[in-house]
């Protein structure tokens, strides 16, 4: 690993003595829009989803014409943001442009979660933030006074999660958890996890050829977890490295079929192809769409690569439902 790579500089972020993070990047903000005033496709509103934890939601749906009835009903994908377990974009302009075209082209609404950062909130923290995102969509079909898009359009016995990068690693593990759960008439179909992040003490192959990536050096990833994983925990804890035995593995079997998305060119591959080797051996339906180039957070930078995501998560949920 080089040594003239600082991983705080690289990630423009300073630690406190606190241990709280100053964080110096900001991307361009993108607010809420809940009425298509010049023919948007997509409206967007926001809710706040635990006050005490500072959550919220952004709920993104379809301006397509649709009675509210149960025959017109379109799915709701729980969505939880890249963010590298430090920086939220769920409010950005590069998460709308994304979150509003998969809404509009599925179609379906989308449930964009702004769950807790680390450090200073550290794991499990998120998973129970991707967890509370699923129940607040529950409560919201079922109650009378809850939201009205969800209500009058939504599906929740065609519910999906889908985690980019970190975020896809918090949906695996949300979907671990609710299957130890009593969720009807909510229903979790299926499970797309684009590019997870997880690690692993014992480094691969990928990785050791990371060591200087202009993107994603080795050191960085390394930060990230040091960050994120409970205090006194390395990077073999099942947070990162779910190959390894913990209480989340008997679970594993019980999930509903999976879209895993990856590139070639990501430093984090090999991980990745671990992962879908762990799905298999538990005997998860899995759908497995690996690019052969690429880079880490590819379908962020690049729209042409962002469609192609969408259009993936598109035939997925499709095929899931039985759709020609």
């Amino acid at each position: 690993m080089s040594s003239d790579i600082d991983p705080y500089d690289h990630l423009c972020i300073f630690l406190n003595p606190d241990g709280t993070l100053t964080r110096f990047m900001e991307l361009p903000k993108k607010k809420a829009n809940p009425i298509a005033t010049n023919g948007e496709p997509v409206v967007s509103k926001d809710h706040t989803l635990n006050a005490e934890k500072e959550t919220h939601v952004r709920i993104y749906m379809p301006t397509i014409k649709l009675p509210p009835n149960d025959d017109t009903r379109i799915p709701i994908i729980i969505f939880y943001p890249f963010s590298n377990w430090y920086f939220s974009i769920w409010d950005t302009e590069t998460n709308d442009r994304m979150t509003s075209e998969l809404a509009c082209q599925v179609p379906a609404i989308v449930v964009s979660v702004d769950y807790r950062l680390a450090p200073e909130n550290r794991l499990p923290a998120q998973y129970h933030d991707g967890v509370d995102a699923i129940l607040w969509v529950r409560e919201q079909a079922l109650n009378p006074n809850g939201e009205q898009w969800i209500k009058d359009y939504g599906d929740i016995s065609r519910c999906y999660l889908y985690g980019h990068s970190s975020g896809g690693n918090i949906a695996f593990f949300a979907a671990l958890e609710a299957t130890r759960m009593e969720l009807e008439p909510l229903k979790i179909v299926g499970n797309i996890i684009n590019q997870p992040l997880f690690g692993g003490m014992v480094r691969t192959d990928s990785e050791l050829q990371s060591s200087t990536d202009p993107l994603l050096p080795l050191c960085v990833q390394d930060l990230f977890w040091e960050l994120c994983l409970p205090k006194g925990e390395n990077r073999d804890h099942w947070y990162c490295n779910p190959m390894v035995e913990g209480p989340h593995t008997s679970a594993i079997s019980k999930l509903g079929k999976c879209l895993v998305i990856g590139f070639c060119g990501d430093v984090l591959i090999d991980r990745q192809q671990e992962f879908i080797t762990l799905l298999i051996r538990h005997e998860v339906q899995i759908e497995a769409l690996f690019h052969d180039f690429g880079f880490h957070a590819i379908d962020l930078a690049d729209p042409k690569w962002a469609n192609v995501t969408v259009e993936s998560i598109k035939d997925f949920i499709a095929e899931a439902e039985n759709k020609p």
